[in-house]
C-alpha cells in the first residue's frame, strides 16, 4: 500500500509512526523553531529506508550554510539517493546533489520543476525559498509561491508558511501592502511562524516605520522567540528600528542580549552581530572591545570561502578587531573560492571579494578606494544574496566613506536618493543634516 504524507504526497519507506515524527520536523522547520533534526532523525530510527527524511535531513545540513555540515548532507545525500522512489523524490534528491556541488541556481531550477508538479510541497517550496534568498533572485521569491498558492486553502497544514514565504517575496519585489497583510494574516494563522514574522519586519523596515515596527516585534515576543532558531535575526530587526531611531542604548543592549549574548558560532548568527555593530559603526557609535570578541568567533570560518555573503561579515569582523591575518586567510579563500566551479565563483567574484576588499579599505581610511568598489558592484549587489534590508549596509558603507573622505557632492546626491526612498527615514535626514553642514563648512 502507498503510503501518503499530510499534504498527499507519496513517501517511500515511511511507517506512520516515522510519518509522524516527519510531519512534526516540517511542522517545526517551517516555523524555524524546535529542533527538526532530532525529529527527522526518530523517524529514521525507525524507518532508515524513509527517502523523504534523509532528504529534509540533507537540507536541514546545507540550508545554514555552514561548511562544516557538508559531511553530514554528502551522507543523507547518499542514503537519499539510493531510497528515492518516486519522480518527486527523485527531484529533490536531483536538487540536493546540485547543491553539493555548489550549483545553487540549477538547485532553484530543479525544485522549482518539483513544486510545479506538486504544489503542495511544502519542503519543496521552502528549500527553493531559501536558495532563491541566497542567490538574491528576488522576483522567484515571491514567483515560486505564487504558483503554488492557487492549490492551497485556508485550513490546510501548513498554508500560513505559504502566506509568509509570499509576503517576503512581495516585500523583496516592492508590494508592500500586499506583503504586510499575507504576512499578519500568516501570523493570526500560526503565531509561532518566525518567518512570517520576519517578512512584516522588513516592510515595516523598508517603509520606515520604526514605532510600528518595534511595536509588531515587542507585542508577542515570546511566540517568535520561544525555542526559535531564527530568533536572533528577529532581534537584529528589532535593533534596526531602534538604530534608525538613534536609539544606541537599547541597540547596544540587544546585541550584547539576544542577539550576540549566547556566542553562537553559526553563521547566520554571526552574520546579523557584524551587520549590527558595522551600523554602530558607521554612526561612529563607541562598541567597546565586542569587535575582538566578534572577530574571534569568526575565526574557524576565516578560511570556509563557502559562501561570499558569509565572507563579507566575517571580514567586517576581522579588519574591524585589526585581525590582519585573519583578513588575509579570508581573501586568500576568496581567491580559492574564485577557482571552483560552482555559484559561489560568481558570489565572490562579481561581489563578495570587491565588498570585502571595500570593508578593509573603510577601516584602513581609504576612502576613496572604498567608493571606488562599492560603487562598481552596486547595480549587482543582489547577485550575492541577502535582502535589501540586509544589502543596505553596502548603501550606508558607501554614503559614509563619501562623506569622510571628503567627496561631498557624491554623497549629497546618495542622500538625496536616500531621502526619495525613504522620506520619513530619521536617519535619512541625520545624513542629509551631516552632509549640508560638511558642504557649509568647505565653502
Amino acid at each position: 500500500m502507498t503510503v501518503r504524507d499530510l499534504q498527499g504526497l507519496a513517501v517511500s519507506g515511511a511507517s506512520s509512526r516515522s510519518l509522524s515524527h516527519f510531519e512534526t520536523a516540517l511542522s517545526l522547520f517551517r516555523c524555524y523553531r524546535g529542533d527538526p533534526l532530532a525529529e527527522t532523525d526518530a523517524a529514521l530510527a525507525d524507518s532508515p529506508g524513509f527517502a523523504m527524511a534523509h532528504v529534509l535531513r540533507a537540507y536541514l545540513h546545507l540550508l545554514g550554510t555552514e561548511s562544516a555540515a557538508l559531511p553530514a548532507a554528502r551522507a543523507s545525500y547518499a542514503r537519499a539517493a539510493a531510497l528515492a522512489g518516486t519522480e518527486r523524490e527523485r527531484g529533490h534528491v536531483a536538487a540536493i546533489g546540485a547543491l553539493l556541488d555548489g550549483h545553487w541556481h540549477r538547485a532553484g531550477h530543479l525544485l522549482e520543476d518539483v513544486a510545479i508538479d506538486h504544489p503542495h510541497d511544502t519542503l519543496a517550496l521552502q528549500a527553493g525559498h531559501q536558495i532563491d534568498f541566497f542567490c538574491g533572485h528576488a522576483r522567484m521569491l515571491r514567483d515560486r509561491i505564487a504558483r503554488a498558492l492557487q492549490a492551497w486553502r485556508i485550513g490546510r497544514p501548513g498554508y500560513h508558511a505559504l502566506l509568509g514565504m509570499y509576503a517576503f517575496g512581495l516585500e523583496e519585489n516592492g508590494d508592500y501592502a500586499r506583503a504586510e497583510a499575507a504576512g499578519r494574516q500568516a501570523v493570526v494563522l500560526e503565531p509561532h511562524d518566525a518567518w512570517a514574522q520576519h517578512a512584516v519586519a522588513h516592510v515595516l523596515e523598508m517603509q520606515s516605520r520604526q514605532r510600528e515596527g518595534i511595536a509588531w516585534m515587542r507585542a508577542n515576543c515570546t511566540a517568535w522567540t520561544a525555542d526559535s532558531f531564527f530568533q536572533i535575526h528577529n532581534w537584529w530587526h528589532l535593533a534596526l528600528y531602534h538604530l534608525e531611531l538613534g536609539e544606541y542604548e537599547q541597540v547596544l543592549e540587544l546585541y550584547d542580549g539576544p542577539i550576540a549574548g549566547d556566542q553562537s558560532a553559526l553563521a547566520l548568527d554571526l552574520i546579523d552581530a557584524s551587520a549590527l555593530l558595522w551600523r554602530l559603526q558607521l554612526q561612529e557609535v563607541d562598541v567597546g572591545n565586542r569587535w575582538e570578541v566578534l572577530a574571534a568567533r569568526w575565526e574557524p570560518l576565516a578560511e570556509a570561502g563557502h559562501y561570499a555573503f558569509n565572507d563579507v561579515h566575517a571580514m567586517m569582523a576581522f579588519a574591524s578587531a585589526g585581525h590582519v591575518d585573519a583578513a588575509q586567510r579570508l581573501l586568500a579563500a576568496q581567491q580559492r573560492a574564485r577557482q571552483g566551479d560552482g555559484d559561489n565563483v560568481r558570489f565572490t567574484a562579481e561581489v563578495g571579494q570587491p565588498v570585502a576588499l571595500a570593508i578593509q579599505a573603510f577601516v584602513a581610511r581609504r576612502y576613496a578606494e572604498c567608493v571606488r568598489l562599492l560603487r562598481a558592484v552596486r547595480p549587482i549587489a543582489q547577485r550575492f544574496g541577502g535582502s535589501h534590508a540586509q544589502r543596505d549596509l553596502l548603501d550606508l558603507t558607501l554614503i559614509e566613506a563619501a562623506l569622510r573622505g571628503g567627496q561631498l557632492a557624491l554623497a549629497r546626491a546618495l542622500c538625496a536618493e536616500r531621502l526619495q526612498l525613504r522620506p520619513s527615514s530619521p536617519l535619512a535626514r541625520r545624513l542629509r543634516t551631516r552632509v549640508t553642514t560638511l558642504t557649509a563648512e568647505v565653502a
